[in-house]
């Protein structure tokens, strides 16, 4: 229930109850720092939504509209009627007027997308509905819609080109650099984007217990009564603070191929937003406009989003991120730090036994 008190019907698991409403919300609002300059940035550039829409004409999004319309089921009062309901008022409570089409398509593995250029289209897959309840349903419902109103669905839409032409061109060794390096920036920025829809998802379904539950059912399956939301909060920590300098590098590999990031951190990176300021004062209805956007400094938007990174730096936990703090701090001795770092690389751990390993192991 919204706070109109309109009462939605559907498959109800809890107890329907009033939610806040946020009219005219700026996307700026919810949006991560590095997310929110990137689209800054987009937004004021002449002539970016032309360019755009003239690659529509080499996307698959008609063709990919089409396979949805005939292949997959369309949300409606008829059909999934409970998700229905769900869209409907995620779209009241960030006031987002055109309800984009959603539809829910056979596939095991839980995920859900926006994707679109002229106009977003949401996508569940079954595996997702019958994994999630009402409510951690309810926070992706939200998601998916902070994604459509973020604009997200447009650079998804490009990102999923690109990767699809980087496996065709993969022959072409400069062709394929040139490609894989644009495809390794719109990820990063992609990653960020996650994080902003998250905040979006939290604001709609206002639980963050839900959204919780929602991200670890994501990592470990519908298995709720094995799991608990602290301990999953603990892994996350043990993940930024745990290992070496050779567990940083391989942090940095492990991730640089994906659009997301890793559910536990994303799990920490929301509550940390949710006992926020920031997050208090949305709810308190102090937020930034629509109306406002086309006043947006881009360059003040760079400096939050620089800022929101050296923050990240500083109270990172993560032995690299350490060291490249007391690099910035003028601390001594670092050639050492670093060699040690890395000497697992080479030999065992201290009283583990073995023997060396040569230097191309």
């Amino acid at each position: 229930m919204s706070d109109d008190g309109h009462q939605h019907t559907g498959h109800e698991s809890v107890p329907s109850r009033q939610r806040r409403r946020f009219p005219g919300i700026s996307s700026r609002a919810y949006e991560h720092p590095a997310d929110r300059s990137a689209l800054v940035a987009l937004r004021k550039l002449s002539g970016f939504d032309t360019v755009f829409k003239a690659l529509s004409g080499l996307l698959p999004e008609r063709s990919l509209r089409l396979l949805f319309l005939s292949d997959s089921v369309r949300v409606s009062e008829r059909q999934f009627s409970h998700l229905h309901d769900m869209l409907l008022d995620a779209c009241y409570i960030l006031d987002l007027e055109k309800v984009p089409p959603m539809y829910v398509t056979q596939d095991p593995q839980p995920n859900a997308m926006c994707i679109g250029l002229d106009e977003p289209v949401i996508v569940v897959t079954t595996g997702l509905v019958e994994l999630l309840d009402e409510e951690e349903m309810r926070a992706v419902v939200g998601h998916e819609v902070g994604h459509a109103l973020s604009g997200h669905s447009v650079y998804r839409t490009v990102l999923l080109f690109l990767t699809s032409l980087a496996l065709k061109v993969a022959w072409i060794p400069l062709g394929n650099l040139a490609i894989m390096a644009i495809v390794t920036a719109l990820r990063e920025w992609f990653r960020k984007s996650e994080l902003s829809a998250d905040r979006a998802g939290l604001l709609v379904g206002q639980d963050v217990r839900a959204s919780m539950r929602g991200l670890m059912k994501m990592a470990g399956g519908n298995h709720l009564h094995e799991m608990n939301v602290d301990a999953f909060l603990e892994q996350a920590e043990e993940y930024e603070a745990g290992g070496d300098l050779r567990d940083s590098v391989l942090k940095i590999l492990n991730v640089l191929p994906r659009s997301h990031p890793f559910a536990t951190i994303r799990a920490a990176e929301l509550k940390k937003w949710a006992e926020s300021r920031d997050h208090q004062r949305i709810m308190d209805g102090h937020y930034p406009r629509r109306s406002e956007d086309k006043d947006t400094s881009v360059s003040d938007s760079f400096r939050e989003s620089a800022a929101s990174y050296a923050s990240d730096v500083k109270t990172s936990k993560d032995p690299l991120m350490k060291l490249v703090t007391d690099l910035a701090g003028g601390a001594g001795d670092l050639g050492g730090r670093v060699r040690r770092g890395f000497d697992g690389f080479k030999n065992p751990p201290p009283g583990k036994g073995g023997t060396t390993g040569g230097d191309d192991e």
